[in-house]
């Protein structure tokens, strides 16, 4: 029976292509010794593979030739995000002490195809680095922890990973910026986070921060780039700065269709860190992406975005976290679903009952019949959805309720809820936008690096 490995590898180049090797391609000749002898290589079923198995994927890392590059699928190319292409940074790691902010999505990997059509399970950032230089000294964590399990806005402590005993510094709760000493260990600060594209969504606001305590401490930011899922498209307000929270802190749109890196350097071309000081930044771009690239997340990003529908619909679902109405949180279809114990089964024939899981301790409702909308066949959207948003509120039994503070903090403004209320339509709504939009754009394209 055929071994069936995880779909991503790392990438392992052979040193004799080579009239003369660089050090970073000798340290990870070194890390693919590693990986054939330690013999810890898993199986799709999280199993130890077997002798047999790690003879086989021994011969076929001498058969295969793999060069810190993407190899295509024969249907299309693949992309190779920042992360993969270790050569554009390894080297200026180099005798450096290395600070990293990364979760469970910052991975590096490709796809290895060959005469053996096998898998190599890939490795997190952290490993990579330190099987290179041994050099990282600081794993910054953003929101839901360094893997990713903690709940929305839930506090996450500062620790020591338990595989390599470096130490971790939440930058969540009231440590939302590192501080100089959190980085007076660090020369070099690497950002690899997995965004998805709205302007909520807090990795971003965690780049900021990163950002501006590293400009302030005379400390380099490399932003590994990866895709934005949502980048294909702008839509929604933009944010007034009187609205300004960790949920929104740039006066962007809240589908703002830029990836993370591209994000990176608008923050500074914009002078939207404090004093307008300027971060001394280098993304490493992506190889075969555009905005129009479909791409489906290798690891989900957070607990509560667990696949591609969740991630299309969580900028038109995250509005109802601003209401007494569950994003499906506490179940199997977090943000494609929603629902609450007061709408109507007539209007909302869907019903599901929150429990406590991972990223959502206390879902909203826990233990209460929900009656809702099952949005899970969802296509790919290309605009924000207001028309769930607006039947919710109409056929809510106490509209004066409805809305809370916190909507206002998503929206970025107080003209969505007046709209809401006083009887605008979507195409209403959506028309107010677009000045705005057009101005946002104008901003956006010269911050984008790819088409």
């Amino acid at each position: 029976m055929g071994v069936s490995f995880f779909k991503n590898i790392v990438f392992i180049p052979i040193l004799g292509l080579f009239s003369c090797g660089s050090s970073a391609v000798e340290k990870n000749q070194g890390l693919a010794h590693n990986i054939i002898a330690q013999d810890t290589l898993h199986i799709s079923e999280n199993k130890k593979a077997t002798k047999e198995e790690s003879a086989k994927i021994k011969t076929t890392l001498q058969d295969t030739i793999l060069i810190g590059r993407s190899i295509p699928a024969k249907s299309s190319k693949h992309i190779l995000t920042g992360a993969n292409q270790w050569q554009s940074y390894m080297d200026l790691l180099s005798n450096k002490k290395v600070g990293v902010v990364a979760n469970q999505t910052s991975m590096v990997n490709d796809t290895l195809e060959n005469k053996h059509n096998l898998r190599v399970v890939d490795f997190h950032l952290v490993d990579f680095i330190n099987e290179f230089d041994k050099n990282v000294t600081k794993v910054f964590a953003p929101e839901h922890g360094f893997r990713g399990k903690a709940d929305a806005g839930e506090v996450v402590k500062d620790g020591v990973d338990l595989k390599t005993g470096i130490p971790i510094i939440s930058l969540y709760g009231k440590n939302k910026k590192p501080t100089a000493a959190q980085l007076s260990n660090v020369d070099i600060m690497v950002f690899d986070i997995q965004d998805v594209g709205a302007r909520f969504y807090t990795y971003i606001s965690s780049l900021h921060y990163v950002m501006e305590a590293c400009a302030e401490n005379n400390i380099p930011v490399i932003v590994l780039d990866r895709p934005n899922p949502n980048g294909h498209y702008t839509d929604g307000p933009i944010l007034e700065p009187e609205h300004t929270s960790f949920v929104g802190m740039h006066p962007v749109a809240v589908v703002h269709g830029m990836t993370i890196g591209e994000y990176a350097q608008m923050i500074n071309g914009q002078g939207w860190l404090a004093n307008q000081i300027q971060c001394d930044l280098r993304v490493i771009k992506m190889k075969n992406y555009t905005h129009q690239t479909t791409y489906s997340l290798p690891v989900k990003p957070s607990p509560n975005l667990p696949n591609d529908v969740a991630i299309t619909l969580y900028p038109s679902l995250c509005f109802f976290e601003g209401t007494p109405i569950s994003a499906g949180r506490g179940t199997s279809k977090q943000f494609q679903i929603f629902g609450a114990p007061t709408l109507s089964k007539r209007n909302y024939s869907y019903g599901f009952t929150p429990q406590a899981n991972e990223g959502a301790k206390y879902p909203k409702f826990k233990g209460e019949y929900c009656n809702g909308l099952d949005l899970s066949n969802t296509k790919k959207l290309n605009k924000i959805n207001l028309h769930w948003l607006i039947q919710a509120y109409t056929t809510s039994g106490k509209k004066e309720e409805f809305f809370n503070t916190f909507f206002t903090k998503l929206a970025g403004t107080t003209k969505l809820q007046k709209q809401i209320t006083q009887g605008h339509s979507e195409k209403q709504i959506r028309a107010s936008w677009q000045q705005g939009l057009n101005a946002y754009n104008l901003m956006r394209k010269e911050y984008l690096l790819y088409e």
